[in-house]
């Protein structure tokens, strides 16, 4: 029994929820609005911010003192990383040595592999994450200095590179919409947030000149990268096509594109806008909500599906309609165990996703007719899909939610962010395994 409950799956999940209601407590004791920070939305900032999300229901910028932005830093800082990662670096750099416990937890987390080296990797991965913010600052700091200021310019970076999606301005991003410098640097650090430590690290070990094999780049990395910029260019083009066809946006060609660019590489779950969401057309809702479920890519902070599950439910399709057995994405074939997964994956975050919306259109107006409040299924569904897929874009009704829906939604977050697979394996690991099979049958099928 002890170790059903005690095992490296469930560490994670307590790590965090137990992160999410200290970071709560201290968020409600550092704001400065009038009348107190009310429970409920000190919970929703923390675990928006621990779950690297970005929704809010309470302006950061004004809604806090300094003290409040840097316990969102911070929480961002290891929603980003995972706690995991932390406590077993700790471990690592003060004994030299990290626990089968959590070599397991954070290898299953971060590489899908437990048989790597820990110690080292966590090394790198931190001096690199904490490098590129760092460089990241400096350069949003350069770019504009009297508005950012030292601060602004760190949570920024911060937030970008973790894919958080917390700004200090009501407007996130969209007074830079037009600058080229600022839109760039925020793209690079949503990217390489997105693709994962150990893309980054392979990357980053390739550019140094390390033999990585006859190959180059593993197989997962390679995986990555082409779904990432096929989908990354895409959405872009399709944004662009819907907002220069019927959008409000009033963009010149140039500005439009880049800012088509920058929506597509943010709903990858970073959650910054440099356009009125609100005001967008539904075509660009719709390719947005798409990229949002999709998500980024394993081991990365994003959330969502993930890239490869993108790339394995693509092939599936492609194989059935070519009457082969085998599922091959990239040259490699699939194994049955890993396309179950994949099935699970897709079925549990479509049911998330419709039951919270269902949920919202129920708590937020399920006894007003349908025709005083069209367009209202967009906005939830929207909302929803931010959520789950840890993206923190919105159209503007989080604020506006009731007690009940912004439960609905920190829960919907908590479950994005640690991973429906990951809650999966958590439960399966409670139960014990049955010691029988029943019998086979085949059920009529469309």
């Amino acid at each position: 029994m002890r170790r059903r409950y005690l095992s490296p799956f469930i560490l994670p999940v307590a790590a965090f929820a137990a992160t999410i209601l200290v970071g709560a407590v201290l968020l409600r004791h550092t704001s400065v609005l009038p009348d107190g920070l009310p429970w409920v939305d000190a919970l929703f900032t923390a675990t928006s911010a621990v779950c690297v999300t970005g929704l809010a229901t309470v302006d950061t910028g004004t809604a806090f003192s300094r003290e409040g932005h840097w316990v969102l830093l911070g929480l961002i800082q290891l929603g980003g990383l995972g706690i995991m990662t932390y406590s077993s670096l700790v471990f690592y750099l003060w004994r030299r040595r990290v626990s089968l416990t959590d070599r397991l937890a954070v290898g299953q987390a971060l590489l899908h592999d437990p048989s790597f080296h820990l110690g080292n990797f966590l090394v790198r991965m931190v001096r690199m994450v904490l490098i590129l913010e760092l460089a990241g600052a400096l350069w949003i700091y350069a770019l504009d200095p009297e508005v950012m200021g030292p601060f602004g310019a760190l949570f920024h970076a911060v937030s970008a590179f973790c894919n958080a999606g917390f700004s200090l301005f009501p407007d996130s991003l969209v007074r830079w919409k037009h600058s080229w410098g600022m839109n760039t640097v925020i793209m690079l650090l949503i990217t390489l947030g997105g693709i994962g430590f150990a893309v980054i690290d392979e990357c980053l070990r390739a550019a140094r000149g390390v033999d990585l094999g006859r190959r180059g780049l593993s197989y997962p990395a390679k995986l990555v990268l082409s779904t990432s910029a096929l989908l990354t260019f895409g959405g872009a083009v399709l944004v662009f096509a819907s907002e220069m066809g019927g959008g409000t946006q009033n963009g010149s060609v140039s500005q439009t594109v880049l800012s088509s660019l920058f929506q597509s590489v943010t709903c990858r779950t970073a959650g910054f806008n440099t356009l009125d969401i609100g005001n967008m057309t539904n075509v660009s809702l719709m390719i947005m909500i798409f990229l949002m479920f999709v998500g980024g890519s394993p081991g990365s902070c994003a959330g969502g599906i993930k890239t490869t599950a993108l790339r394995i439910l693509w092939s599936f399709m492609g194989a059935q309609f070519r009457g082969r057995a085998q599922v091959v994405v990239a040259g490699r074939a699939v194994g049955s165990q890993n396309m179950n997964k994949t099935f699970a994956l897709l079925i549990t975050a479509i049911a998330s996703v419709l039951f919270a919306t269902l949920l919202l259109s129920v708590t937020e107006g399920g006894d007003v007719p349908h025709r005083m409040v069209r367009g209202q299924l967009m906005d939830y569904l929207f909302e929803t899909v931010s959520a789950f897929a840890t993206v923190g874009l919105s159209t503007g009704i989080t604020p506006t939610l009731s007690v009940t829906g912004k439960l609905c939604l920190t829960l919907l977050m908590f479950m994005g962010r640690i991973g429906p697979i990951w809650l999966l394996t958590t439960l399966q690991q409670m139960q014990s395994e049955t010691r029988y099979r029943w019998p086979e049958s085949d059920v009529p099928i469309g």
